[in-house]
């Protein structure tokens, strides 16, 4: 009884912290420099690795595919597999577990370490809202990358796949063919479907990030406490809407 209490207590405070941070949106306008730094540390810094990631995620997947359709005669169908799987899947749910291992974490310690030294408890004596300079401006800045990340992990994610078709032989599948099942079967809907999946896992990433930060009591060990419940609490919900986002949209 007790876990469930404290699940829908913190359920409750991510729903109230998201309320208040987006009451305060018309002050977007005014936060344009802390926006465009956390578009920076959110999109810019993460870009190298969801590159990385992506080109070999696609790479295997063409790899086992290949190997895999040989025995059906489908091996024409490699560019759809690897074009939908990224597209649907695979692009947005690990973009969205990077950003909860490096962003989340990141943005939890920071808040954790600022509620640990009474630097929130400062901004409110100012009669500062900590929800309009903390975490209004991560949310904007994931809601404006998050889609630029995906793509980005897509479209890496098929080059990685084409270029393993495209030089090993044992597939038996060029780049023309692989890039013309991509075009014939992947749809403009598949990509937006796994873009909507991004936004959401983008600002549930940053809500619970943000929550478990500024809740955050006691000293440096509490810090790294909370770093640790922040990322795990991401990955679960992450794989929680995923489920229920792709039953949706089916």
């Amino acid at each position: 009884m007790t876990t469930f209490m404290r699940f829908f207590e913190h359920v409750g405070s991510i729903v109230l912290l998201a309320t208040r941070a987006f009451s305060h949106v018309p002050t977007v306008g005014r936060q344009t420099g802390r926006v465009v730094e956390q578009c920076y540390l959110i999109g810019y810094t993460t870009l190298p690795i969801v590159a990385i990631l992506s080109f070999f995620i696609g790479g295997v997947l063409a790899l086992q595919a290949g190997i895999s359709l040989q025995d059906f005669g489908a091996r024409q169908l490699i560019g759809t597999l690897v074009g939908e799987s990224m597209a649907r899947e695979l692009g947005p749910v690990m973009t969205a577990i990077l950003l909860a291992g490096r962003v989340g974490s990141a943005i939890t310690a920071e808040l954790a370490s600022m509620k640990v030294y009474q630097e929130v408890d400062a901004l409110v004596t100012m009669n500062i809202r900590p929800e309009r300079i903390l975490v209004l401006p991560r949310i904007v800045a994931i809601i404006l990358m998050m889609p630029v990340l995906t793509i980005i992990a897509d479209v890496i994610g098929w080059l990685g796949g084409a270029v393993v078709c495209q030089y090993v032989t044992i597939i038996g599948v060029d780049w023309e063919l692989y890039f013309q099942s991509l075009k014939d079967f992947l749809t403009v809907q598949d990509v937006l479907n796994g873009m909507i999946k991004a936004e959401v896992f983008g600002i549930g990433v940053v809500l619970v990030a943000c929550n478990v930060g500024l809740r955050t009591r006691g000293g440096p060990r509490e810090i790294g406490l909370s770093v640790t419940q922040a990322v795990v609490q991401s990955l679960i919900l992450i794989l929680v809407l995923d489920y229920f986002i792709t039953r949706a949209l089916v």
